[in-house]
This record gives structure tokens, C-alpha cells and sequence, in this order.
């Protein structure tokens, strides 16, 4: 297995999320929308410019934050809190701090950055987007 990577799915505003993670983390946005899709012709006008894919390769890693938002017909529900985290394994204190201010802005602090038991800061975020973070610095 090369890697995992975590996809997120998103209800008609994925494009929105990642110009703001690539505000966060930096890096270039790659953009695949419905209407690029060989299947366009099929597709309702309004669903047309939703994005069908876009990738975020972070900080010069072998990550990539994925997404898309949801075809036509379907939905994510984001009522109640999805059973998944992206979870970040930050490599400085103030690189930490530095993301999980940013991506709190406009979301709900679920943890602030804290020494744990098992690492020396830990903290935990949901997003504007309804996407849940963890952060993990000096994990043993």
C-alpha cells in the first residue's frame, strides 16, 4: 500500500472548503468538475460546475487532502458528527498552532491544543465545513 488519504465528501461547496485549506496548508488545487465527466451531457445544468474531484498535496508531502462534492441525487448528512477524523501529525508547535487557529476560524473547538498522556500537544476541531480534525505534535 503506497498511502491513505483522507477523502471528504461535501453537499454543492467542496470548492469553497479547499480554497480555504489551500489558505491553510498552501499547495495546488487540483480541479476536476462534473461537467469535465464523460457522462456531462446526463447531468442536471446546476450540477454541472460542482466539483467531481479536487486533491491538495500538503506541504510537499506524500499526503493529498481529497474531496468532491456529491453527485446529483445524493446528499451528506452533516447533523450529526461523521464517524471519521482527519487526522494531523504536525512536525512543530507552531506549525500546530498555526493550522488549528486557522481551520477554527468559524467552527467549534471540540479540544484545544493540550498535552496528553501519549503526545505533547493534542487537540480537536470541527471545522466550518462540518469536517472533524485532530492534531497530534511529539506523539512518542
Amino acid at each position: 500500500m503506497k498511502s491513505v488519504n483522507p477523502y471528504l465528501m461535501f453537499n454543492g461547496n467542496a470548492e469553497e472548503a479547499f480554497t480555504f485549506y489551500k489558505s491553510v496548508f498552501g499547495g495546488e488545487l487540483q480541479v476536476v468538475r462534473f461537467a469535465d465527466m464523460s457522462e456531462a451531457a446526463n447531468l442536471p445544468e446546476e450540477a454541472k460546475n460542482l466539483v467531481a474531484h479536487v486533491s491538495l498535496p500538503l506541504n510537499g508531502t506524500d499526503q493529498i487532502l481529497m474531496g468532491s462534492d456529491c453527485p446529483p441525487g445524493q446528499a451528506v448528512d452533516v447533523s450529526a458528527r461523521p464517524n471519521f477524523n482527519v487526522c494531523l501529525e504536525v512536525s512543530d508547535k507552531d506549525e500546530a498552532e498555526r493550522v488549528f487557529e486557522a481551520l477554527a476560524v468559524g467552527g467549534n473547538v471540540d479540544m484545544h491544543l493540550a498535552k496528553t498522556e501519549w503526545t505533547e500537544l493534542f487537540g480537536m476541531l470541527t471545522d466550518r465545513f462540518s469536517i472533524p480534525w485532530m492534531f497530534d505534535y511529539g506523539a512518542q
